[in-house]
């Protein structure tokens, strides 16, 4: 024992800890890597960066259901969680290498690498605790507080790590991260001997095969079919990509047989099983809103909200760089032009933003009035090495531009896999009798930059000294306040609800989901407020609104996630929580695709619209647990949860 718990909770909880640091770090950063176009991203397209925000958030939430059946009935907790941290820390450092084919690939392995990890270590902690141990609570307490802290750091080290060396060193420290997990569970190996249990196969719980009979393979049936007509017939003013059709064809099967599961079992279980339904609509419909956290709200950081920061230390700072000023307020100074390279096409300043440009391209910007190309070595200053560009030969750097899926102009920089860059550059400029390493953009985003501000205030904005950009906070830094508030407002919601037992006023289960939706509605109200206060989005607004968002919606979290959980366990029979405790996690997948469908198509609409939008789709399914009220109510009470 340790504190009185059994010795294998902490090497359990540190081994959560650094896991959950590492896929927060790389979760946090995934949209704004796949989209960046100002610091050397993949500059893919909004909608596509948030499709595989959207599928990678399903298929992680997915993987589980199979994950923990697989660990069940063959190769038992301990190789599950083992084999697990393996998969992710390699998908982490395959991300970490330059190209699309290692990003992807990596994908794939830390989203199957956490169908064995997520499930399996959270059933060694409950497996450490004999039956009825009143120490048990409190164990998952601890090992709970072990996520959030790695939740909470994750993006401070992000954030630290990709402003120093750059967006690949993120992944790669992730990926050591989750190394220093795996070897605190290899060290405590024998130990952890009592949290595991030896495989088998029941023939009362749902089978392997089973389950890929009846769920898997319709599922992936009717998800290629889906596909495939969407990718035919799907008209391009629908604004949904066609692997997000796919997988929501995908979860209708999956729908039907968890309906079919309840109005076909027997009296007993039948009230339980359907009573599961309107729990997993609360589910999917929460983890919708929270993990846009990712998707819409981290674009809403990044492009409508202030983020000067005096209190952020300087390694969790990064330079507004020109796209930043575009709607910046009236007071906030704007770049010296001079520090500006203006080329009239679009293609060259994208190119230098991703830093992938071909020998014509330098020539283009080389050319320019007053600027000179400067190579680039290891001991060059500082500024010369943030303002480098890869170069490599013509006919290399592939270059497309084209009509995005809502319409909107796309230009698209592609390198192939394994490319070996020629040399780096810089472009300087004279200036006050000193060179200012030059950032390159186009014509158009110039005018919105300057001639855009003169329209709006009627007057000349004031100028940063030449070569400098204004420090700010980077946008994945928002994220962490949600696990912040875990932390903070865990005792306090707790307290609450022990407060309203002893007045003898206790508040349902079925009420706390309700609570937790409604509180959910608020949170996206408070942003459509924000939103009309920036004036749909033509001007940055301040940064307590974000966090405003984060406070309101953990509280609806605090509510919501642990009843779902417990009611899942509750109102299931025994050899069925399995299966119903998967069905929750692909509640929650069907959630998570829409969250990434959903900042695919923020910049269409107003952010008042698409606040509201939200709001009322939240609304709606407070509205459906309140008529059902009643009903949950009483198949909660007849099983004694």
């Amino acid at each position: 024992m340790a504190l009185g718990h059994p010795k294998g909770l902490f090497p359990l909880f540190f081994t959560e800890m650094w896991e959950r640091l590492a896929f927060y770090t790389m979760l946090g950063i995934l949209l704004l890597y796949t989209t960046d176009i100002e610091r050397g991203g993949l500059g893919l397209p909004a909608a596509e960066g948030n499709e595989i925000y959207g599928l990678y958030l399903a298929f992680v939430y997915f993987t589980p259901f199979l994950g923990g059946m697989i660990a069940d009935q063959f190769i038992g907790y301990r190789r599950a969680v083992l084999l697990g941290g393996v998969m992710m820390s390699s998908g982490l450092f395959l991300m970490g290498t330059p190209g699309f084919a290692p990003f992807t690939t990596g994908l794939i392995l830390l989203i199957i690498g956490n169908g064995f990890f997520k499930p399996n270590i959270s059933v060694m902690v409950g497996n450490l605790y004999q039956p009825g141990d009143p120490k048990r609570d409190a164990g998952f307490n601890i090992f709970y507080m072990g996520i959030n802290i790695g939740a909470f750091a994750a993006n401070l080290v992000a954030a630290s790590v990709r402003n120093q060396v750059g967006w690949l060193w993120t992944f790669r420290v992730a990926g050591i991260g989750l190394i220093i997990g795996l070897i605190i569970l290899l060290f405590n190996w024998k130990g952890l001997a009592a949290a595991d249990r030896r495989p088998e196969r029941s023939t009362k719980s749902a089978g392997f095969v089973q389950v890929f009979l009846k769920i898997l393979l319709p599922a992936f049936g009717v998800g290629a079919l889906g596909y495939v007509m969407a990718k035919l017939y799907l008209p391009a003013s629908i604004p949904m990509r066609p692997a997000v059709v796919g997988f929501l064809a995908g979860m209708i099967p999956v729908i039907i047989f968890f309906v079919r599961l309840g109005l076909t079992a027997g009296p007993k279980e039948r009230p339980g099983l359907l009573a599961l339904l309107p729990v997993y609509v609360a589910g999917g419909t929460f983890f919708m809103i929270l993990h846009l956290n990712g998707s819409a709200l981290t674009q809403w950081a990044r492009d409508n909200t202030d983020r000067q920061a005096r209190a952020i230390p300087m390694a969790m700072q990064q330079e507004a760089l020109p796209a930043y000023y575009v709607n910046a307020k009236e007071d906030t100074p704007r770049p010296d032009p001079r520090s500006l390279a203006v080329v009239q096409d679009a293609a060259t300043a994208r190119m230098y933003g991703l830093r992938r440009m071909d020998e014509s391209a330098v020539a283009r910007v080389a050319a320019l009035p007053d600027v000179t190309l400067v190579e680039v070595g290891a001991a060059a200053p500082r500024d010369l090495r943030e303002r480098a560009t890869n170069v490599f030969a013509d006919g290399v750097v592939t270059v497309t531009e084209g009509t995005g899926s809502h319409g909107e102009p796309v230009v698209t920089v592609e390198v192939p896999d394994g490319a070996v860059p020629l040399r780096e550059v810089a472009f300087v400029r004279d200036v006050g009798g000193g060179q200012v390493a030059l950032f390159v953009i186009d014509e158009d985003l110039r005018r919105e930059i300057y001639d855009g501000y003169r329209e709006r205030f009627g007057r000349e904005p004031t100028y940063l000294p030449p070569g400098q950009y204004l420090r700010v906070a980077n946008s994945e830094l928002y994220q962490s306040f949600n696990a912040l508030f875990v932390v903070a407002f865990t005792p306090l919601i707790v307290a609450f609800f022990g407060w309203k037992v002893r007045r003898g006023r206790p508040v349902t289960t079925a009420r706390k989901l309700f609570y937790g939706l409604v509180l959910t509605t608020g949170s996206l109200l408070l942003m459509a407020l924000a939103g009309l206060l920036s004036q749909n989005g033509e001007v940055k607004v301040a940064s307590y609104w974000l966090i405003g968002f984060y406070c309101i919606v953990t509280i609806g979290e605090l509510c919501l996630s642990p009843m779902g959980l417990s009611l899942v366990t509750k109102l299931s029979p025994t050899h069925l929580v399995g299966l119903t405790m998967g069905g929750w996690f692909l509640a929650s997948a069907f959630g998570n695709n829409f969250s990434g469908f959903f900042g695919g198509i923020q910049h269409t609409m107003t952010p008042v619209a698409f606040f509201l939008l939200l709001a009322g789709l939240a609304a709606l399914a407070s509205l459906f647990i309140f008529l059902l009220l009643p009903k949950l109510e009483e198949a909660i009470k007849q099983y004694g949860a």
